[in-house]
């Protein structure tokens, strides 16, 4: 009895075998990518006002973290223009505009910002 039991569970082993090589490999992405590398992606260079955190306007002068946050809280934008129809001071204006060939806007993504995302969102490149 053992024998036999021994015998088919080899048949079923080499069977098993067997189907896996003659059934086709499983699809592997190249790079693992998300919805989040996608948006981060589409922005490029430039600060996406729909998608960014406070800290992406670390490298323009002026603009963190006052002019950031209300940046961030006042989307979503259509444009970059829609930013100067929040209730700025003239020199956020300024600012604003000295830097804006820096910004972009895209639809918001959730991945990007949900819950406290928007204050810290854990990219650091």
């Amino acid at each position: 009895m053992k024998r036999l039991v021994a015998w088919l569970m080899s048949g079923v082993v080499l069977a098993g075998l067997l189907v896996t090589l003659v059934l086709p490999p499983a699809a592997v992405a190249a790079e693992l990518r998300n919805l989040a590398d996608d948006k981060i992606a589409e922005r490029g260079d430039k600060v996406d006002l729909n998608n960014s955190s406070v800290r992406r306007f670390q490298d323009y002068p002026g603009m963190y973290p006052t002019l950031a946050g209300k940046i961030v809280l006042g989307g979503p934008y259509d444009s970059v223009d829609d930013v100067l129809k929040l209730d700025l001071t003239e020199r956020q204006k300024e600012l604003f505009n000295k830097y804006k060939e820096n910004f972009t806007v895209t639809p918001p993504a959730i991945a990007l910002n949900e819950g406290f995302d928007r204050i810290n969102d854990g990219q650091y490149r």
